[in-house]
């Protein structure tokens, strides 16, 4: 590290479990987010902020008013914008050492191995089940960690997989859930702090993963409620009987799931 970059990065450099060793791990990491919206924007800026070598973001969206309530990585003059284009430039801002990729394609099962071949750890920030699902399903049959984060109106849950060592997101959710089952952000709202709070844990358990250090958020469903302002921790194993990740899995390839609806995702059950 230059000069430039030790009075960066000293106060990771002066704790003991990150250090000059830590922040090179972090400088060589490869982390892809997909989706540049409310979860994906903090993650986005954290992670910039942090060092995180090379960060992808993908989102075939552009930049709409409505978004700006919670998606604080884009200000008005973004309007219009690609939203990879617009999370780019605020990274770019924040930290020039690090290198942005962007994809500007909806994850789709035609797309996704290629694009999450390269990275070390997947975050998922979608809104929407088909995606989530497809990325749970990806990153396991690939290996790859990844971070699940879901929202909608003033609750919020995360959880991280570790494909082979933890549960999976099938393990809770064996399939999506009916169609007109749970409403859509833009039908029951979202608060726009909350996707601050869950975005915030996701960077950190990317940031955990890449430094090998603290104890990550598998086999456990974190939730978090802002009107009560109450996390609850439910422990969750691996079922055996696992479409995915089971014993005897009937899930061998990555595919769409058409019939899911568009949501920013279950609530707490």
């Amino acid at each position: 590290m230059n000069e430039q970059q030790i009075e960066r990065y000293s106060r990771h450099i002066i704790l003991k479990e990150v250090g000059g060793k830590g922040q090179q791990k972090l400088f060589d990491g490869r982390v892809l987010i997909i989706g540049a919206g409310g979860l994906g924007a903090p993650i986005a800026l954290y992670l910039a902020a942090a060092g995180v070598g090379t960060i992808g973001i993908a989102d075939a969206d552009d930049v709409d008013l409505s978004n700006l309530q919670r998606q604080v990585i884009h200000f008005t003059p973004d309007i219009g914008k690609p939203k990879v284009e617009s999370a780019k430039e605020k990274m770019i801002a924040i930290n020039p050492d690090v290198n942005v990729i962007t994809y500007k394609e909806w994850v789709s099962a035609e797309n996704i191995n290629r694009i999450i071949a390269d990275y070390d750890f997947v975050i998922d920030g979608t809104d929407n089940f088909a995606a989530k699902f497809l990325i749970n399903d990806a990153c396991v049959l690939a290996g790859k960690p990844y971070s699940h984060g879901g929202i909608l109106q003033f609750d919020g849950q995360t959880l991280t997989v570790k494909p082979g060592e933890s549960a999976c997101y099938r393990c809770l959710f064996p399939e999506p859930p009916p169609k007109d089952a749970v409403p859509t952000c833009s039908q029951a709202g979202v608060i726009g702090v909350l996707p601050g709070v869950l975005g915030t844990i996701q960077a950190t358990e990317a940031i955990k993963f890449l430094l090998g250090k603290g104890e990550l958020l598998t086999n456990r469903l974190l939730t978090y409620n802002a009107l009560r302002m109450k996390f609850r921790e439910i422990p969750i194993k691996r079922r055996a009987t696992c479409p995915l990740c089971g014993d005897h899995p009937t899930i061998t390839e990555v595919k769409d799931e058409l019939d899911a609806m568009t949501v920013c995702d279950l609530k707490e059950s």
